[in-house]
């Protein structure tokens, strides 16, 4: 019997460690860029291959905006303030990049699941040609007048004077930040993901580097202040722009933008633009509702509008990984799709869901017990303290809906049903959130709390509309347009 247990029990180990050896295999294919069929074979090793790199890269991107608002914080409120201030007004930045982006993976991947190589450079080219002149367009009006745009964003003087060369800086650098993300977005779209990792990690790595050294004149670098953020972030950006369009020409990944197909052609171009349109206007609902819940918080004063910065990077911080199993979400639908298997890539949205809800309802649990110090980490003044542990801790009890929104958002976005999102972004932020932030915090007489909660229920609400919606169905059967030769 005692050797029945002990074969038994041998038996088990065994297995065990070849479990682990398995997984430890996993995890080295994923952050080498192994080459996979994502249409076929295991779906759990499919997330697995993808999921890795796509978290690890947001992953260092959460570090960075952890490490960037501990850097600036050391200056003041007002510098923290124009952080927050400034990082509104890029949101309408990233609402264009992300809807480009969304376009691109979805464009990308359908085009790979169809076994068209050539088709998927086609629609790198004409993202890339797009990127560029959004970005220069942007970027020009506001080197400026950067002083104007903090002032419309309610910025008292002190912040103005602080943030002004700041926002000049980052809102000047538009072109790099839409290449960044739709390069980025050819990478996850073609299903390299470890690709898209290893430039944010170099971007994200030469700008935790230089940061301290600019802000406070570290050795033989001058001392700049906040302006010296805004530098540090322009370089590691520009880095990793520079190592994209390195791995894009050179053929690392699937795409390799050489040949006959890489050139300006029109009809991609506008098939592009209208996937497009429901992408940037989903984001830009979003961004909206966020410039309006700043503008919301910011008469309180400076400390209301520091503690809800520091909240808002803290929550990021989390929500950016979770963002990259969402994104591998997106990949495996629009592969799936295009190799004709809407069954798999429906099983590949639930069963990534359940790990981001798992993911994040372990936050959840983190945030409310250690808000306190969480914040305190970055601020010692009890004013600004008090209302970003409000911040965080009301926020964080929407985790839970919040991961099961952001898988299925990105799963119609996956498939180019980027209008689903758009509409469920309207309701949900400008006929709930912005209404019931602006009732809560002025005639409920919450003041900042008041907008802290709007968030919690606004994201809520979409998650349970965004599953319902899907359930439908109806995402599997839209349709691109053909591949233009």
């Amino acid at each position: 019997m005692q050797r029945d247990e002990d074969s038994l029990s041998a038996e088990d180990q065994a297995r065990g460690r070849a479990a682990a050896r398995s997984w430890a295999g996993e995890v080295r294919d994923a952050l080498r860029g192994q080459q996979h069929d994502y249409t076929s074979g295991s779906l759990g090793r499919a997330i697995t291959l993808l999921a890795i790199p796509m978290v690890l890269e947001m992953a260092m991107e959460s570090l960075f905006a952890i490490c960037d608002v501990f850097f600036v914080a050391r200056l003041g409120d007002d510098a923290v303030a124009a952080v927050g201030l400034t990082e509104a007004m890029l949101t309408v930045v990233y609402a264009l990049a992300y809807g480009l982006s969304t376009a691109t993976t979805a464009l990308v991947a359908r085009r790979i699941g169809e076994k068209n190589p050539d088709g998927a450079v086609r629609a790198a080219t004409q993202a890339i040609a797009l990127g560029l002149a959004v970005g220069v367009l942007l970027g020009a009006p506001c080197l400026l007048s950067p002083a104007r745009l903090l002032e419309l964003m309610g910025a008292h003087p002190g912040v103005v004077a602080t943030g002004e060369a700041y926002t000049g800086i980052l809102l000047g650098s538009n072109a790099i930040i839409m290449l960044l993300f739709l390069n980025n977005a050819i990478f996850r779209g073609a299903g390299d993901a470890v690709l898209a990792m290893r430039t944010l990690w170099l971007a994200n790595g030469v700008n935790l580097v230089l940061d301290p050294c600019l802000i406070f004149g570290l050795g033989p670098f001058p001392e700049m202040g906040l302006t010296g953020a805004a530098v540090a972030t322009v370089c590691g950006r520009g880095a990793g722009v520079l190592y994209q369009c390195w791995a894009l020409r050179r053929g690392v990944g699937r795409v390799v933008l050489r040949g006959s197909a890489f050139r300006l052609q029109p009809g991609v171009m506008l098939e592009l633009l209208r996937l497009s349109f429901g992408g940037v206007t989903q984001s830009l609902i979003a961004t909206a509702s966020w410039i309006a819940l700043m503008r919301i918080v910011s008469p309180y004063g400076e400390e209301a509008l520091a503690g809800y910065t520091i909240a808002i990077r803290i929550v990021v911080f989390a929500l950016l990984p979770s963002w990259g199993l969402c994104n591998a979400a997106a990949t495996l639908v629009g592969q799936n799709l295009g190799a004709g298997r809407p069954e798999r890539a429906e099983r590949s949205v639930w069963l990534t869901g359940l790990f981001n809800t798992a993911f994040l309802g372990l936050v959840t649990v983190f945030f409310l017990v250690l808000a306190p110090w969480l914040i305190r980490f970055f601020t010692d003044n009890e004013p600004t303290e008090r209302f970003g542990v409000a911040a965080l801790r009301i926020m964080s009890t929407g985790y839970v809906f919040y991961a099961w929104g952001m898988v299925m958002v990105q799963a119609f976005n996956g498939a180019g049903d980027t209008m689903t999102p758009t509409k469920l972004n309207f309701v949900c932020y400008w006929l709930c959130q912005i209404p019931l932030a602006w009732v809560l915090a002025h005639g409920a007489g919450m003041g900042p709390s008041g907008v802290f909660w709007s968030v919690a229920i606004a994201e809520s609400l979409l998650a349970v509309a965004s599953i319902l919606l899907f359930r439908r169905g109806r995402w599997k059967s839209v349709r691109l347009a053909p591949d233009e030769k």
